[in-house]
């Protein structure tokens, strides 16, 4: 029996999805707040750690979207439960009506001058990894003038209790040293510096890049946090940290400095708790049935996760569980027949 899916959130996992389950002869519908789909990833240049390009990945998303209804510049206004069926109104006016639904609203990136320390938002050459790579597409800053020191300062807003979010990112290491790289094949006179705490290059190929980084582009890594960035008189940045591998303070004076913005989860996943009474974990991300088990199905009948919505991801994780939440789906649906 064919039955509706409605699909919050049209990022890579939202999308992938929407494949999946129109695959197993049921109808997605899918609901963007956004203007475009693709979610972070459109915005994005290229990923690690090959240096994919972003966007073949998302035309290879998109390109094969038949049978699924989907809206943009959209948002859910209700949500409620009807016997056995959802009815979502949304901000076009459309209502829906859905056997299942899959949740997949992706995370927000760290407001990087909550950190006030690091000087975003108040002196001209602190950008963040967003910012660089909306550099990277369009190859206009105004604060990007052919730096020749630059700095690279991980777990901006991960791994922070104060910030509150105690988790890792996952991906802050590797997009670092990525951003890096591409930095210095930009500007091959510049010195680049990479603050971390400890680099978690867990993946396939990561390490590699991170050797890489090292012997093909001289990139330096410190490992320390920056307690404190100033700007001088002459408008350059004033960097001090600690290099706890030598037990000694460091200052350095730098053109440009880049926060790895780490993965919060959306505000709107508080709303959709309430609106549905699924479980959201003290961090602010859904929380699933099972961490280890049953990490696409929640607490309640017929409704799904599926990539960052539940916690930091990367793109192969967020892809794959986006598969999976659709078999889950179709499975859910096998069983009430």
């Amino acid at each position: 029996m064919k039955r509706n899916v409605l699909i919050i959130g049209g990022g890579p996992a939202g999308i992938e999805a929407s494949r999946k389950i129109r695959d197993f002869g049921h109808t997605p519908i899918l609901i963007e707040k956004e203007s475009h789909l693709g979610g972070h990833l459109a915005k994005w240049h290229k990923l690690f750690p090959d240096g994919e390009s972003t966007e073949e990945l998302l035309n290879s998303l998109t390109s094969d979207m038949d049978g699924i209804k989907w809206f943009t510049d959209t948002d859910i206004v209700s949500i409620n439960k009807l016997k056995h069926l959802y009815v979502a109104i949304c901000s076009n006016g459309i209502s829906i009506q859905a056997d299942a639904l899959l949740f997949t609203t992706g995370f927000s990136l760290f407001p990087a001058e909550k950190k006030e320390e690091y000087g975003y938002g108040i002196y001209n050459h602190v950008i963040t990894n967003a910012d660089l790579e909306d550099f990277f597409n369009t190859g206009e800053d105004p604060r990007i003038k052919d730096p020749k020191v630059i700095g690279f300062v991980h777990c901006v807003g991960s791994r922070d209790e104060k910030a509150g979010n105690r988790q890792c990112s996952k991906v802050c290491c590797a997009t670092a040293i990525k951003q890096a790289c591409e930095m210095k094949e930009l500007y091959p006179d510049a010195t680049v510096y990479c603050f971390y705490m400890d680099l978690r290059m867990f993946g396939r190929k990561y390490e590699d890049l991170y050797l890489n980084a090292q012997r093909k582009y001289g990139i330096l890594f410190v490992r320390g946090r920056v307690s404190e960035v100033s700007e001088n008189i002459e408008g350059r940045l004033v960097v001090k940290a600690e290099d706890t591998l030598i037990g000694k303070p460091i200052r350095v004076t730098m053109d440009l400095l880049v926060l790895m913005a780490g993965m919060s989860p959306n505000d709107e996943n508080r709303e959709i708790a309430s609106m549905t009474g699924v479980h959201l974990g003290e961090d602010g991300f859904f929380m699933p049935r099972d961490m280890l088990f049953r990490t696409t199905e929640s607490h309640s009948k017929g409704i799904f996760f599926a990539g960052a919505a539940t916690g930091p991801k990367t793109i192969p994780e967020t892809l794959n569980e986006a598969r999976a939440a659709a078999m889950a789906i179709d499975h859910y649906f096998k069983q009430e027949v």
